[in-house]
This record gives C-alpha cells, structure tokens and sequence, in this order.
C-alpha cells in the first residue's frame, strides 16, 4: 500500500498580505532565491460551510501549476497531516 504524497502548509508574505497555501510539492527552485510550490490543495466544494479566504485563495491559484516565491518571502513551512 503506498502513502500519500505528503501534504505541506506553506506561509508567505506577498504585497503586505499573509498567504497560508497548502500543497503536496516544495522546494529549492532551479531559480536562485525563489523556492517552488506545486500541487495545491483547498477543501472540498461540496463542504456545507464555506470560507471566503480560502475561495479567494483558490480562484486566484486556479490553473496555477507551479508557483515560485522568493525566500525572503516566506515565513514558514511546516509539514501537516491534513489541510485545514
């Protein structure tokens, strides 16, 4: 039986705004200074209670298939067991 891609909660700082993303790939980018976020995760649609910051979240990241923020950017990586 295979495990699951680990999923991680990757915190950033873009435009004075916290961003708080979940996703199952990050990492060093080929780009020096940046690190790439891949593979992102929001909640299910179908969930009666619906919160707008992760909607916005989503509509803005939707279609994105790898994102690169600069490591000075981030304020932290943590790996979770589920996303939240």
């Amino acid at each position: 039986m295979t495990q699951p891609a680990p999923l991680y909660r990757i915190s950033f700082v873009n435009q004075g705004k916290v961003y708080e993303v979940f996703a199952r790939e990050v990492g060093q980018s080929d780009m020096m200074g940046f690190i790439e976020i891949a593979g992102f995760e929001f909640g299910k649609r179908s969930s009666v209670v619906v919160d707008p910051g992760e909607e916005t979240l989503r509509s803005e990241f939707e279609g994105v298939e790898r994102t690169f923020v600069p490591l000075h950017a981030v304020v932290r990586v943590d790996r979770v067991a589920e996303g939240g």
